[in-house]
């Protein structure tokens, strides 16, 4: 998987999977398809079905999209900022298989600093 540049300032939805959070979920779950690399444009007009799916979303307004798309997959782990307070988090990740809450604050991609948020890990099978 490859890292493309971020910028990581309060106004960017982008966030760099950390490679030691990819690799070992990647182990667990054997993931056949990343539909959200940095900046792409293509991820919702793809299918999900039959693959085993990363997603890392872009953290705005969107996230809900790409939680709906589980559904479509044999299984799919995606890494969100953990905000309990949102309608998708009660409409869908409510609704997983599993939610792993991360301890401390992830630093994302290259990165200097450490996220100003915390994240979780949600398992749909």
């Amino acid at each position: 998987m490859s890292v493309s540049r971020v910028h990581f300032s309060s106004l960017s939805v982008h966030w760099a999977t950390p490679k030691a959070i990819y690799d070992a979920l990647d182990k667990e779950f054997h993931f056949t398809l990343d539909p959200c690399p940095i900046l792409s444009k293509t991820e919702f007009a793809m299918s999900w079905e039959g693959d085993r799916i990363f997603c890392n979303p872009p953290y705005g307004p969107l996230i809900e999209r790409y939680l709906q798309k589980a559904r479509e997959a044999v299984c799919a782990v995606y890494l969100l900022p953990a905000r309990t307070d949102t309608r998708w988090f009660h409409d869908y990740c409510l609704q997983a298989n599993e939610i792993r809450f991360l301890r401390g604050r992830l630093r994302f991609g290259d990165g200097k600093g450490r996220a100003t948020f915390p994240s979780m890990v949600v398992v749909f099978k």
